[in-house]
């Protein structure tokens, strides 16, 4: 596996660690990462290697037609692979959009807003299930009130990163790494199926995410206990409002 070892003690990786920590102690062993996904697990999608993928077909369409998901030999795709293994429905209906969308328009170098956002979310996406007022933080920007004064209620918080290029990021931690974020209302049972019905192409559009330094979550990082962390203007950015207020020429 390239780049650094996995942690799967990480917090961000909790959901993940029942099929991923053995599926790296196979590849580690010498089992081929495809063989090993597919080992640890009966349901569709299977996984193949990449050079399964025609040069003339678009992955998504592959996925839809052969109910198999390309893989290459790096953490990167094992992530993808992960998130197809602990989420297939949500997985499932992303691909169906891009789908959709290539039908539509054709595959060209310019994807269009909707299957931009779709990429996005696919590949940089988590959702948040909180307390209002941690919430209400959150779309405020107002990272002091999300971190520090509303600190203890993070243990009434859930929260799930999906996208699998960010799961890969987190392999070298960092304070600047950042989540687009859906808030989903804390009584959801069920988040994937809950955003199912309403990631739509319309909806997309709109990017109605939210950022979130994923290492400023209380319990995720140790270094976020350390005075001054949130004084970093350039990962915790002030709110527009305050900015403009600031600024005598706004």
């Amino acid at each position: 596996m390239d780049g650094p070892a996995i942690d799967w003690c990480a917090p961000w990786l909790a959901s993940y660690r029942a099929i991923g920590e053995p599926v790296t102690q196979a590849v580690a062993a010498g089992v081929p990462l495809v063989e090993a996904l597919n080992r640890a697990g009966d349901l569709l999608p299977r996984f193949v290697d990449q050079s399964a993928l025609p040069a003339d077909e678009p992955y998504e369409t592959f996925i839809a037609r052969t109910g198999c998901v390309p893989t290459r030999s790096n953490a990167h795709d094992l992530f993808n692979a992960l998130v197809w293994q602990v989420h297939p429905g949500l997985k499932a209906h992303l691909n169906a959009l891009q789908v959709e969308q290539i039908k539509r328009a054709g595959v060209s170098a310019a994807r269009g807003a909707v299957r931009d956002a779709l990429t996005l979310f696919d590949e940089n996406a988590a959702w948040l299930q909180a307390p209002a007022p941690l919430v209400d933080a959150l779309q405020q920007r107002e990272w002091a009130r999300l971190f520090s004064a509303h600190r203890s209620l993070w243990q009434d918080a859930r929260l799930q990163l999906f996208g699998h290029a960010l799961l890969d990021k987190l392999r070298q931690p960092r304070k600047a790494i950042t989540a687009h974020v859906w808030v989903v209302p804390l009584e959801v049972a069920d988040p994937a199926a809950w955003l199912v019905g309403r990631l739509t192409p319309e909806s997309l559009a709109r990017k109605p995410w939210l950022p979130l330094p994923v290492l400023g979550v209380p319990g995720w990082w140790n270094s976020n206990e350390e005075i001054g962390f949130y004084d970093d203007a350039a990962v915790f950015r002030r709110p527009a409002h305050t900015l403009k207020s600031a600024s005598p020429t706004a």
